[in-house]
């Protein structure tokens, strides 16, 4: 029976993702310079996902549309990153952004809580 559930959840993942890239729209638009300043800053972020979980799609379709390459994490099964997620983070729930700032680290969960902090931090 899970593996029934794992496959149709998986399946209509697959479709969302499909959809997602053909409907994305553009990308911001900053300058080269401001780009590469964006690109510094990303470097202190990394979100953890599952790629057809539909808000880590709706995080990753955020980020393209703010032109923000964040480093992207699978939180999969047999992952080493689902393990530095659950102690890092302390729970196994994606999406999951890592923000390392003046030597602390957070832990963000939740995709509306996520694309906020980025609209706000990189518009």
């Amino acid at each position: 029976m899970g593996v029934v559930i794992s496959l149709i959840r998986n399946g209509i993942g697959g479709i969302l993702v499909f959809f997602d890239i053909i409907t994305r729209g553009t990308k911001l638009k900053r300058s080269p310079q401001a780009q590469q300043h964006v690109q510094v800053e990303l470097e202190a972020l990394s979100l953890y996902q599952f790629f057809a979980c539909p808000f880590c799609i709706k995080t990753r379709r955020k980020m393209y549309k703010l032109n923000l390459p964040i480093k992207t994490l699978s939180a999969a099964k047999g992952s080493p990153h689902r393990e530095a997620l659950l102690n890092g983070g302390g729970k196994i729930q994606t999406p999951c952004l890592r923000i390392e700032q003046n030597g602390q680290v957070q832990w963000l969960y939740e995709s509306s809580a996520i694309i906020t902090y980025l609209e706000k931090r990189f518009t």
